[in-house]
């Protein structure tokens, strides 16, 4: 209840105002004044919430009172009542609640008197959340980053669990991960999948997480996975009523029944025998691959079919991979990756983008494809910083990403396929085409790729027009399956190989102590080789490249010792080293 009183000497106006303030129940007349020297007194010994004040009064000007009782008592309201509105600006002087003008309005009035009302509320409202207790939570460890709105439900479930409002016996048995809507529903998060390996390694019994994150982390066995909706069923769950189903998953069967297959098919593909011939060496050891060739001669479509000829991810491959994607919240609702990732950035994309960054280090592109294929269009047309910072992940198939309290090191270890056409025009020595570059224009354009990120890439292959009677041939190509199969098989006799080694699974991840080993070849090869280097001034890591290449041709032939045919062959696959680019002979 608000209390209040009227300090006016004219008895029409008081009655009038009398008569609205009876109306409004939760407002009380407590009192009524004529003069200001009573008003005063009755101040000094009664609490009041608001008064109505009068300015023009005799023996006291209504302004020169107010600023009395605004000393007086300063959480008091104070309405000036006037018949002239300059009056009332001067009012404001000593930060009067608000004023009446004479007539009274009558809307006018029973606003004032519904604010004055509203405002005592939330006075009360306030002091009694005031009274609320104040909750600190530990986020332990201190030093270590948290970010984001996934400790939401873990948040919320312990108060509750603090508070007693749900039985807390059981609760540290569970890891407790989500965020939280305003209505109690559950958002997903991001990194289910490692925060489940997590807790299986720390003995947890079970992981409680939204619905969308279920099936991924459910991979993890060993470790009971519950799915909710929202937080009213954890709350029941802990409170034992209410029974959680749990997600289970069969990694094994879900990862096979989904590896058959791609959409894209060699098959489909007319002509282009040596660019396929180059696809399969580049799919069975792993070999980065650039394609350069005019506009339309087929380089993307030849591109996009390269994972339909890879081997099949292993699980633990599988499992690897998915552990990228979940970081970055690609897996909702699908489980364990099957499929090698495609990853085909566009050329504007920035450098943080493409290797990861940010100011909580995320994985870029090259992480993201993993195990798969990365595909760059239009090579030259990456601005240069871009291609630079892919240099040292191509050499050691890791990104790390540093900042000044921390570092992140991030899996990159993919084929790199890249896409040209040999000059701005999109052709190259051709007297038929449309439109010639000056050499000049060539070597700019060129000169966008650096000698050293070319060097990373082992074969470079040219692709030429399909003509028109291929294009308009009936016959199906070989088939992605057939190829796959001729992958397959000399990825398991360099598994062989390589089984003592930890981190090397195919050829172009040998460094150069293995390619000594695995690679010896004769001396008709060296001497092949020795006038290659020479006449094409090839680099050391470009002699590197060769070998690499040439073991792949022997293990697709099956043949133990590299071959000098395997050489030459290997050699032709170093198209941009060749002279007769940028214009010259």
């Amino acid at each position: 209840m608000i209390s209040c009183i009227i300090v006016e000497d004219e008895l029409p106006a008081r009655e009038e105002l009398k008569y609205f303030i009876d109306e409004e129940k939760e407002i009380k007349l407590i009192a009524e004044f004529d003069n200001p020297l009573d008003t005063l007194t009755f101040l000094e010994k009664n609490a009041v919430d608001a008064i109505f004040l009068d300015i023009n009064m005799p023996d006291m000007n209504g302004i020169s009172l107010g600023k009395i009782i605004s000393k007086m008592c300063p959480d008091m309201k104070i309405i000036f009542i006037t018949a002239y509105k300059d009056y009332a600006v001067d009012a404001f002087e000593i930060k009067a609640y608000d004023y009446l003008l004479k007539p009274y309005s009558e809307s006018r009035i029973r606003n004032l008197l519904k604010s004055l009302v509203n405002i005592k509320n939330e006075t009360v409202n306030t002091v009694k959340n005031n009274n609320l207790k104040k909750i600190t939570i530990n986020m332990a460890p201190a030093d270590m980053r948290k970010e984001g709105s996934a400790y939401d439900l873990s948040l919320a479930i312990g108060i509750l669990a603090a508070n007693e409002q749900i039985q807390s016996d059981e609760i540290e048995k569970y890891i407790i991960m989500g965020e939280l809507s305003l209505d109690g529903g559950l958002q997903p998060i991001k990194g289910a999948l490692p925060i489940a390996i997590q807790a299986r390694k720390e003995g947890f019994k079970g992981f409680i997480l939204p619905a969308q994150n279920a099936k991924e982390a459910a991979i993890v066995d060993n470790l009971e996975v519950y799915g909710v909706e929202n937080i009213k069923e954890v709350i029941d769950f802990f409170n034992g009523e209410r029974e959680l189903v749990r997600t289970i998953v069969d990694t094994r069967k879900e990862f096979y029944k989904n590896l058959e297959f791609s959409e894209f098919d060699f098959a489909d593909v007319k002509g282009q025998e040596t660019v396929k011939r180059c696809m399969e060496i580049a799919a069975a050891g792993g070999h980065n691959i650039i394609l350069i060739g005019p506009p339309g001669s087929g380089k993307t479509m030849l591109a996009k079919r390269l994972p339909s000829i890879l081997p099949p991810m292993t699980l633990h491959e599988a499992l690897e991979t998915t552990k990228i994607h979940s970081v970055v919240g690609r897996i909702k609702d699908t489980g364990l990756m099957s499929h090698r990732p495609f990853r085909s950035p566009h050329h504007t994309i920035s450098d943080v983008a493409l290797v990861g960054g940010g100011t909580y280090p995320q994985p870029g592109e090259i992480s993201l494809a993993h195990n798969g294929v990365l595909f760059l269009d239009e090579l030259p047309e990456f601005k240069r910083a871009v291609l630079e910072v892919m240099r040292q992940p191509l050499e050691d198939r890791e990104v790390t990403i540093s900042r000044a309290k921390f570092s992140i090191t991030y899996p990159s270890s993919f084929m790199l396929v890249a896409s040209m056409n040999p000059s701005p025009s999109g052709y190259f020595n051709d007297p038929e085409a449309p439109v010639n570059s000056t050499p000049a224009e060539m070597q700019r354009y060129m000169s966008k790729i650096s000698g050293p990120l070319l060097d990373r890439i082992d074969i470079h292959i040219e692709v030429n027009p399909v003509p028109f009677e291929k294009l308009s041939d009936d016959r199906k190509g070989e088939s992605s399956t057939e190829i796959r199969k001729r992958v397959i098989a000399a990825r398991n006799i360099q598994t062989e190989r390589f089984k003592e080694y930890e981190h090397i699974h195919y050829n172009a991840q040998m460094n150069t102590k293995q390619i000594q080993k695995f690679c010896k070849v004769s001396e008709e090869s060296l001497k092949l080789l020795k006038n290659a280097m020479m006449k094409l001034n090839l680099s050391a890591r470009a002699y590197d490249r060769i070998l690499k290449v040439a073991r792949t041709i022997a293990d697709l032939e099956g043949t133990e010792n590299v071959q000098p045919h395997h050489i030459g062959e290997a050699i032709q696959y170093r198209s941009l080293d060749r002279e007769g680019w940028f214009g010259n002979s």
